[in-house]
């Protein structure tokens, strides 16, 4: 079994040590990280930043790290190099900190009501547009919107987890036009859980219209033209 390197004990000096012992030139400074996005990379400041878990590395992978970062390698060296790098498992070592989950915004208390209202007509406009084939879902009134009316929220696997409503949108321009943003929604909801690709290509168009809306991204609402 491979040792896991400790990070919090991790000291760069070592690895640092050895890239400069095996010829690293032309940076300014080293930094180790755990992103296994970017193993090796070079700043505009000249620093090389690189995966902690090269420092278990052995010096053909260190060398080829050397080589990756040297000005004006030829490109087929530099391939070379880079298949070397990536294929060491770093994981195995220095495996990726966990990323925290963001916290979703979530409806004030006092607009609850709304989102009770939004739940309500949802039902109503499934059952007119969508033959009561819709998943209920999951509402928020959302008081940070600037930019949209209104927005349909995806899962990592595509799947329609909840619609936000701008609190804006809906007491500036009224419900007949809240209405019109859910309905705008509740066709990438339609797309999303028919297997579409959620857009607003040729089969939105057409379900807009056949739900009585404006088939466009952009609707012309108060005084300027917002997303929903």
């Amino acid at each position: 079994m491979n040792p896991r390197l400790q990070p919090e004990l991790f000291d760069d000096a070592f690895l640092i040590q050895r890239l400069f012992a095996l010829g690293l030139k032309g940076v300014n400074s080293v930094e180790s990280h755990q992103n296994c996005a970017v193993m090796v990379s070079v700043t505009s400041r000249g620093v090389l930043r690189i995966h902690c878990g090269y420092a278990y590395a052995p010096d053909s992978v260190l060398a080829a790290i050397v080589t990756f970062v040297k000005p004006g390698i030829r490109r087929q060296r530099r391939r070379e190099a880079e298949a070397a790098i990536l294929a060491f498992p770093v994981d195995s070592f220095a495996p990726p900190r966990p990323r925290r989950r963001r916290r979703r915004p979530s409806t004030r208390p006092g607009d609850r009501s709304l989102v009770r209202r939004l739940a309500a007509l949802h039902d109503q406009l499934n059952a007119r547009h969508f033959d009561g084939g819709l998943a209920r879902i999951p509402f928020r009134v959302s008081r940070r919107m600037r930019t949209r009316l209104g927005e349909l929220m995806l899962d990592a696997a595509d799947r329609p987890i909840e619609i936000a409503i701008s609190y804006r949108h809906v007491h500036r321009d009224g419900w007949d036009e809240a209405e019109q943003t859910l309905l705008h929604e509740m066709i990438h909801q339609w797309q999303a859980e028919n297997g579409q690709p959620v857009d607003h290509g040729a089969i939105f168009r057409k379900k807009a219209r056949g739900v009585g809306i404006t088939p466009r991204a952009m609707r012309d609402v108060g005084h300027s033209p917002t997303s929903s």
